[in-house]
């Protein structure tokens, strides 16, 4: 079910608080110009930033060889050491541009939000700034989408023309947002992410996070062994501060909720309304429970594994959570 609260007069047309177009994300061309992502040492917390010192260009995989004095005991191929019965090690060659890759989440619980925009809308727009700035940078881009029911991986590639084949997969998304056929989960993700981000790559990744557990846990431990690995949690305010009290209607046309207030006269055709008392404090509390304690297990994960972690909230200015 999407939520999102009926836009207050301004010069924003509610279409662009629900979904995002293509022009929209070839716009953020420009100010993505003053993002950078090699940022060397700042502290994760509500301002946003980056926690973790991004390494250096991509190593890509070479050949394996027979194991010489002086070798890195890290690099050891012990797949075939136990092949052949000798110590064997993995030769990597420095790539020119460094793999950019984004993972975007617009399952169906990223379009939601009572203020600001959708989630799955600040999803997109910081998925477009970022890919933007490694365009800038010189650095190769690609990506994962994945809606309730299909998961997409694009390989990264050099150029303007990768970014718009990136930004033109997120904006065409909304059509395989299936509800009826919402199977895949955060675990499925996080495995195909495994397979398709190459070692040395910087890779994102952009969700609320929902249905996080100690597999998708450790499938961000084993990424983040060979990647610089950055969480990027989208939320609404909703999500992290109870509600006043009151009773709110939220009205449904074409799959889609409104919220606000009874007797405001919000004025939508062919709805269908759910009435939420928010007098109701237990149900909410736990509610608010089951945020905090995603966002605990979310700090924790980061602070173990050294990842960058960042916070966005459907409110806040994407440019600025990312400087």
């Amino acid at each position: 079910m999407s939520f999102i609260k009926q836009a207050d007069p301004a010069n924003v047309s509610a279409s662009e608080l629900i979904s995002v177009s293509l022009k929209t994300l070839v716009d953020l061309a420009r100010p993505a110009a003053g993002l950078n992502l090699k940022h060397s040492a700042i502290r994760s917390g509500q301002s946003g930033g980056y926690v973790s010192r991004f390494k250096g260009r991509g190593m890509e995989f070479e050949e394996a060889r027979g194991y010489q004095p002086g070798d890195d005991i890290r690099s050891i191929d012990w797949r075939v050491t136990a092949r052949t019965g000798e110590t064997h090690t993995k030769v990597f060659r420095e790539e020119r541009e460094r793999p950019v890759f984004i993972s975007v989440d617009n399952r169906p619980a990223m379009h939601f939000a009572t203020r600001g925009v959708f989630k799955s809308v600040l999803a997109a727009k910081l998925a477009g700034l970022l890919a933007w700035a490694a365009q800038h940078h010189g650095d190769r881009i690609g990506g994962q989408i994945f809606t309730g029911s299909v998961c997409r991986e694009l390989k990264p590639q050099n150029g303007k023309h990768a970014v718009l084949r990136f930004l033109n997969a997120i904006s065409n998304q909304d059509d395989y947002n299936r509800l009826d056929q919402a199977t895949i989960t955060l675990e499925h993700v996080l495995a195909r992410l495994m397979q398709h981000a190459r070692p040395g790559s910087l890779v994102y990744i952009i969700s609320d996070f929902r249905g996080i557990n100690d597999q998708v846990e450790s499938y961000l431990a084993k990424l983040s062994r060979h990647c610089e690995v950055v969480l990027i949690f989208v939320y609404d305010p909703l999500e992290s501060h109870l509600p006043e009290k009151g009773r709110y209607r939220f009205i449904a046309k074409d799959g889609v909720y409104a919220a606000s207030r009874p007797g405001t006269g919000a004025a939508i055709d062919d709805k269908r309304d759910v009435v939420i008392d928010t007098g109701d404090r237990q149900r909410l509390l736990k509610y608010q429970q089951h945020f905090t304690q995603r966002l605990h297990q979310l700090e924790q994960i980061a602070k173990k594994m050294n990842l960058a972690f960042i916070q966005c909230s459907t409110t806040d200015d994407p440019i600025q959570r990312l400087r």
